[in-house]
């Protein structure tokens, strides 16, 4: 029996990024930077106004006030993108908006709120200071800089750097494309009028469709396939030219009629193995390629019908390597420590996943309550769970008050 660290390291090792692309700024969210981005000009480029007012020569400005007699000329408008090399004369001002180019001259902008609002000549209420209001050339970011390094994760906030600097296009690694097939002559897709006597709806695809989503993935579901060996040889070689990853679900039992385990054995490096863990106990995995027209290898899991075993073997094992594949540095969930509010029994030799609800907070600390029957967990307690309780495989119970390991499925 392979232990969950052993499973999970051999996972690992036969994952990498994917091989990084240039690809538009709008398909790039999401995505992990592949190379440093570094700036090629300053930003702003200029100096610009900070607010709506008057560019103006500070020390021009000295002894202003509403009661005094100082105005200024308004000799001209400037708005964002305007001329850059318009020149301030003594004694004058420029009206300008805000994001607009500082006339050369000008050191300070008055706000339009701290004047009398004039067209032609303006008066201040007080004199200005050199540099209020005024961006300076390279305030934000200046030429060489490294702006976003490889690795991080680009979301609005980088996007909208990213456009600052006018790249286009951006370095990244892909999100990674999932195929998800699910397999059972038993299954039939929810919303089925009239499903035939002993079906079963689809789950896990629907579910890991979701799932693949939010590691951050792409999820291609391709549906229901039959217990034929025909079919599934065919479905892969169908997908694996589109697919980055393959998750099938279903068809593992180690008796006849379920054909995963007799397609799979054939493959690449694929194995089957029995792992320390419950829910889920048998599972397959290796890498496809050659065998199936492509010359890339293609990581392959195979995971159990069960929808509570599938969807948490895909927290223990696939959402890390899908992490991996899409270059992110932090591969798995948070997780804490909290103390069971009640006890409950664990099998002796297995790593326990139960669902469970922890509620706390830091300085109080963190409570955790299993979700249903913790020895055989349901569908119902994993949808309303917020983690899973890890029970180590030495630990045959849980005493209340006990601190257990926590794996955070959502905040």
């Amino acid at each position: 029996m392979r232990s969950v660290q052993d499973h999970l390291a051999a996972v690992l090792a036969a994952v990498g990024p994917v091989a990084p692309l240039d690809v538009a700024l709008h398909d790039a969210a999401g995505c992990i930077l592949a190379r440093d981005l570094v700036a090629t000009r300053d930003v702003p480029a200029v100096p610009l106004a900070a607010r709506d007012g008057y560019a103006v020569a500070a020390h021009e400005t000295a002894g202003a006030g509403y009661d005094g007699e100082l105005t200024l000329p308004v000799a001209h408008d400037v708005g964002p993108g305007g001329p850059a090399g318009l020149r301030l004369a003594p004694g004058q001002a420029v009206r300008v908006s805000s994001g607009g180019p500082l006339p050369l001259g000008a050191d300070s902008v008055v706000p339009l709120e701290e004047t009398d609002r004039g067209a032609v000549r303006f008066a201040l209420q007080r004199p200005a200071v050199a540099g209020q209001h005024v961006r300076t050339v390279g305030v934000d970011v200046r030429t060489g800089e490294v702006v976003l390094t490889a690795g991080t994760r680009l979301g609005a906030r980088q996007l909208a750097l990213a456009a600052t600097l006018g790249h286009g296009r951006l370095h990244v690694h892909p999100t990674p494309r999932v195929v998800l097939l699910s397999v059972g002559d038993e299954l039939v897709e929810p919303g089925t009028a009239r499903p035939p006597e002993g079906a079963v709806f689809e789950t896990d695809g629907h579910a890991l469709e979701a799932a693949v989503r939010d590691a951050g993935a792409t999820p291609v579901r391709v549906g229901i396939l039959p217990d034929d060996r025909g079919t599934l040889r065919e479905a892969l070689d169908d997908q694996l030219v589109r697919a980055d990853l393959v998750v099938i679900t279903g068809g593992l039992s180690e008796l006849v009629g379920d054909t995963v385990k007799d397609v799979l054995a054939t493959l690449g490096t694929v194995r089957l193995d029995h792992v320390a863990m419950t829910p889920g106990f048998r599972h397959g995995f290796g890498t496809v390629g050659s065998d199936l027209g492509t010359d890339r290898a293609v990581p392959i899991f195979a995971l159990q019908g069960d929808p509570v075993a599938a969807q948490v073997s895909f927290e223990v094992f696939v959402r890390p390597a899908l992490r991996a594949m899409a270059g992110h540095a932090e591969l798995y969930r948070p997780s804490v420590a909290a103390r069971a509010t009640h006890g409950w029994t664990a099998p002796a030799g297995l790593r326990q996943f139960v669902p469970a609800s922890v509620l706390g907070t830091p300085e109080e600390g963190y409570r955790v309550t299993a979700l249903g029957d913790p020895s055989a967990p349901t569908v119902s307690a994993l949808a309303h769970a917020n983690a899973l309780a890890v029970v180590g495989e030495h630990d045959t119970t849980v005493a209340p008050g006990q601190v257990v390991h926590c794996l955070v499925l959502e905040g």
